[in-house]
């Protein structure tokens, strides 16, 4: 393992679903990936949602400060965030689609 650690996110409503990884950048040519996406503000992650409005109430209400607000950027709405960890993450609502759950995979429909 040596030194450095790393920390698995779930959710706690689906705790066997999706999990993020988030790993330390102490990898110097790590720090510099993660740098030049910064800076030309490109996101890390994205992640759709079905009510990008109702995500950024909410997520601003935690504290969570926006680089970019909701904006239609044609059939999609994105926003970004920055995680004050030195990352982007981005929000994306589909126009046309609506994320579902299924038992075993996420899916969508129109």
């Amino acid at each position: 393992m040596g030194e450095y650690k790393w920390l698995t996110v779930v959710s706690p409503e689906e705790q066997d679903g999706i999990e993020l990884l988030l790993e330390p950048t102490g990898f110097e040519p790590a720090q510099v990936y993660q740098k030049a996406l910064y800076d030309a503000g490109i996101p890390a992650f994205s992640f759709a949602v079905n009510d990008i409005m109702e995500e950024e109430d909410r997520l601003t209400e935690l504290g969570v400060a926006f680089t970019l607000p909701p904006t239609t950027m044609g059939d999609v709405t994105v926003a970004v965030i920055d995680d004050t960890c030195g990352n982007l993450l981005q929000l994306v609502q589909h126009t046309a689609i609506k994320f579902t759950e299924l038992p075993d995979e996420p899916s969508y429909t129109n």
